[in-house]
Protein backbone atom coordinates (compact mmCIF):
# COMPACT_ATOMS: atom_id res chain seq x y z
CA UNK A 1 0.00 0.00 0.00
CA UNK A 2 1.43 3.37 -1.03
CA UNK A 3 1.99 5.67 1.98
CA UNK A 4 -0.15 8.69 0.87
CA UNK A 5 -2.82 5.64 0.59
CA UNK A 6 -2.00 4.40 4.53
CA UNK A 7 -2.59 7.49 5.96
CA UNK A 8 -6.09 7.89 4.25
CA UNK A 9 -6.27 3.93 5.92
CA UNK A 10 -5.06 5.41 9.19
CA UNK A 11 -7.38 8.22 9.65
CA UNK A 12 -10.53 6.31 8.58
CA UNK A 13 -9.89 3.73 11.30
CA UNK A 14 -8.77 6.33 13.85
CA UNK A 15 -12.37 7.91 13.24
CA UNK A 16 -13.69 4.68 13.20
CA UNK A 17 -12.34 3.54 16.08
CA UNK A 18 -12.78 6.27 18.42
CA UNK A 19 -16.20 5.08 19.24
CA UNK A 20 -14.73 2.64 21.00
CA UNK A 21 -12.63 4.85 23.47
CA UNK A 22 -15.46 4.05 26.35
CA UNK A 23 -15.51 0.09 25.84
CA UNK A 24 -11.75 -0.24 26.30
CA UNK A 25 -12.05 1.64 29.68
CA UNK A 26 -14.69 -0.82 30.62
CA UNK A 27 -13.39 -4.54 32.10
CA UNK A 28 -15.52 -7.17 30.81
CA UNK A 29 -17.84 -8.81 33.82
CA UNK A 30 -15.45 -10.80 36.41
CA UNK A 31 -17.74 -13.74 35.32
CA UNK A 32 -17.60 -13.07 31.53
CA UNK A 33 -20.30 -11.49 28.83
CA UNK A 34 -22.01 -14.33 28.25
CA UNK A 35 -22.67 -15.53 31.57
CA UNK A 36 -23.53 -11.94 32.43
CA UNK A 37 -25.62 -11.75 29.35
CA UNK A 38 -27.83 -15.08 30.36
CA UNK A 39 -27.96 -14.25 33.83
CA UNK A 40 -29.91 -10.46 33.00
CA UNK A 41 -31.56 -12.07 30.82
CA UNK A 42 -33.01 -14.39 33.46
CA UNK A 43 -32.42 -17.10 30.87
CA UNK A 44 -31.22 -20.54 32.57
CA UNK A 45 -27.67 -22.49 31.81
CA UNK A 46 -30.14 -25.16 29.85
CA UNK A 47 -32.08 -22.37 28.29
CA UNK A 48 -29.15 -21.50 26.72
CA UNK A 49 -28.02 -24.81 25.75
CA UNK A 50 -31.70 -25.39 24.10
CA UNK A 51 -30.92 -22.06 22.06
CA UNK A 52 -27.57 -22.99 20.98
CA UNK A 53 -28.40 -26.68 20.26
CA UNK A 54 -26.01 -28.29 22.68
CA UNK A 55 -26.05 -30.13 26.17
CA UNK A 56 -26.53 -27.89 29.66
CA UNK A 57 -23.30 -28.87 30.49
CA UNK A 58 -21.62 -27.44 27.93
CA UNK A 59 -22.81 -24.01 28.97
CA UNK A 60 -20.57 -23.84 31.95
CA UNK A 61 -17.99 -24.78 30.45
CA UNK A 62 -18.71 -22.21 27.80
CA UNK A 63 -18.89 -19.55 30.16
CA UNK A 64 -15.29 -20.70 31.90
CA UNK A 65 -13.76 -21.23 28.76
CA UNK A 66 -14.72 -17.26 27.95
CA UNK A 67 -13.41 -16.38 31.16
CA UNK A 68 -10.23 -18.03 30.76
CA UNK A 69 -9.79 -16.26 26.68
CA UNK A 70 -9.24 -19.83 25.03
CA UNK A 71 -13.08 -19.89 23.57
CA UNK A 72 -13.52 -19.13 19.54
CA UNK A 73 -14.74 -16.09 18.14
CA UNK A 74 -17.20 -18.47 16.35
CA UNK A 75 -18.76 -19.57 19.47
CA UNK A 76 -18.61 -16.02 21.12
CA UNK A 77 -20.50 -15.29 17.94
CA UNK A 78 -23.60 -18.04 18.41
CA UNK A 79 -23.61 -17.63 21.99
CA UNK A 80 -24.07 -13.58 21.56
CA UNK A 81 -27.10 -14.74 18.71
CA UNK A 82 -28.73 -17.36 21.24
CA UNK A 83 -28.80 -14.28 23.79
CA UNK A 84 -30.49 -11.84 20.64
CA UNK A 85 -27.03 -9.55 20.94
CA UNK A 86 -24.51 -8.94 18.71
CA UNK A 87 -20.57 -9.95 19.31
CA UNK A 88 -18.42 -7.09 18.69
CA UNK A 89 -14.54 -7.97 18.10
CA UNK A 90 -12.38 -5.23 17.32
CA UNK A 91 -8.34 -4.74 18.13
CA UNK A 92 -8.51 -1.19 19.62
CA UNK A 93 -5.54 0.85 19.87
CA UNK A 94 -4.16 2.21 23.22
CA UNK A 95 -3.61 5.57 21.51
CA UNK A 96 -5.12 6.62 17.67
CA UNK A 97 -3.05 4.84 14.90
CA UNK A 98 -1.32 8.29 14.05
CA UNK A 99 0.24 8.60 17.40
CA UNK A 100 1.12 4.91 17.47
CA UNK A 101 3.00 5.99 14.01
CA UNK A 102 4.54 9.14 14.82
CA UNK A 103 6.06 7.34 18.37
CA UNK A 104 7.61 4.72 16.37
CA UNK A 105 8.68 7.40 14.06
CA UNK A 106 10.24 9.29 16.65
CA UNK A 107 12.04 6.45 18.29
CA UNK A 108 13.61 5.59 14.74
CA UNK A 109 14.90 9.29 14.21
CA UNK A 110 16.21 9.13 17.67
CA UNK A 111 18.36 6.18 16.78
CA UNK A 112 19.40 7.91 13.66
CA UNK A 113 20.40 10.96 14.82
CA UNK A 114 22.01 9.48 17.50
CA UNK A 115 23.68 7.42 14.79
CA UNK A 116 24.63 11.06 12.62
CA UNK A 117 25.34 13.03 15.97
CA UNK A 118 28.35 10.62 16.43
CA UNK A 119 29.91 11.23 13.75
CA UNK A 120 29.31 14.75 13.02
CA UNK A 121 30.99 14.73 17.01
CA UNK A 122 34.02 13.05 15.33
CA UNK A 123 33.79 15.44 12.58
CA UNK A 124 33.76 18.36 14.96
CA UNK A 125 30.62 19.24 12.89
CA UNK A 126 28.12 18.93 15.85
CA UNK A 127 24.53 21.01 15.70
CA UNK A 128 23.46 23.22 18.21
CA UNK A 129 20.52 22.11 20.23
CA UNK A 130 18.34 24.01 17.92
CA UNK A 131 19.22 22.52 14.89
CA UNK A 132 19.20 19.22 16.36
CA UNK A 133 15.22 19.62 17.13
CA UNK A 134 14.91 20.84 13.95
CA UNK A 135 16.33 17.99 12.08
CA UNK A 136 14.95 15.44 14.62
CA UNK A 137 11.40 17.05 13.99
CA UNK A 138 12.29 16.84 9.96
CA UNK A 139 13.52 13.27 10.43
CA UNK A 140 9.94 12.26 12.42
CA UNK A 141 7.88 14.32 9.72
CA UNK A 142 9.64 12.30 6.70
CA UNK A 143 9.19 9.11 8.37
CA UNK A 144 5.43 9.28 8.97
CA UNK A 145 4.91 10.47 5.65
CA UNK A 146 7.34 7.80 3.71
CA UNK A 147 6.33 5.03 5.79
CA UNK A 148 9.41 3.26 5.14
CA UNK A 149 9.39 -0.84 5.30
CA UNK A 150 11.71 -0.75 8.36
CA UNK A 151 10.02 1.04 10.57
CA UNK A 152 8.91 -1.07 12.59
CA UNK A 153 11.80 -3.07 12.51
CA UNK A 154 13.55 -3.85 16.07
CA UNK A 155 16.77 -2.12 14.72
CA UNK A 156 16.14 0.18 12.10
Amino acid sequence: MLPKYRLIARQQLDTTLCGYAAVKQAPPPVKGWIRAIREALGMSGKQLAGRLNVSQPRIPRLEQDEVSGVVSLKTMRQAAEAMDCVFVYAVVPRTTLEETVRTQASKVAEIRMQRVSHTMLLEAQNLSAEEQRASFDAAVEELVREMPKDLWEDRP
